[in-house]
């Protein structure tokens, strides 16, 4: 059952996001919608040029479940959405940056999202422990922080990625991620790497 994404969230006090920029929705029912993105110190969203690389890396997504972690804007799992996945859950510490998300969710009147305002580790460490399980992860912290994050990643992402499932993980372009699952392919694209795992 699609959940709903409205959540109440706490005041902006003192966030380091600045004004909004503008990105699109690639392909799907969606399909050019501008959505908005927050720009600042604490977010940086994935450009339209690496996302659609990453969606033709994907493949398909109909009927997918989606686990955005680290979800900025949320353009990675809003494009999911558009292109047939069933059911996102955005994960996003930064209150402004959840309340860009929801509004996006409302401009796009996509259904079957869910906005978790929360640690990105600690909702992964909670859904794999629950045997929640996605067909498709996306990862994609600030690039300073993915060494100190890797460790827990691959603790717990095996445990959260269904049988096929697929785990994208974006770093910066010097960066290759290693996870205790099967690498289906990494590329650069610019300033970014693209690294795509896939479970057995």
């Amino acid at each position: 059952m699609a959940q709903s994404h409205k959540q109440s969230l706490g005041p902006a006090a003192g966030s380091r996001i600045a004004s909004p920029v503008a990105l699109r929705i690639i392909s799907g029912s969606r399909r050019g919608a501008t959505i908005s993105a927050p720009r600042g110190l604490d977010t940086r969203p994935t450009g339209d040029r690496v996302r659609e690389a990453a969606f033709n890396l994907i493949g398909p997504v109909d009927g997918a479940t989606v686990l955005d972690l680290f979800a900025g804007s949320g353009a990675m799992g809003l494009e999911a959405l558009s292109r047939g996945a069933e059911r996102a859950v955005f994960v996003e510490t930064d209150p402004e940056a959840c309340r860009v998300i929801n509004r996006n969710l409302d401009k796009l009147r996509l259904t079957g999202a869910q906005v978790l305002c929360s640690d990105a580790i600690e909702v992964l460490a909670d859904e794999a422990a629950r045997g929640s399980r996605y067909d498709l992860v996306l990862v994609d912290p600030p690039y300073g922080m993915f060494s100190s994050l890797q460790t827990s990643l691959a603790s717990y992402l095996p445990a959260a990625v269904a049988d096929g499932g697929l785990v994208v993980v974006e770093t910066s372009a010097n960066v290759e991620p290693e996870l205790p699952l099967a690498v289906r392919t990494s590329r650069r694209y610019g300033a970014a790497r693209l690294t795509l795992f896939e479970s057995a």
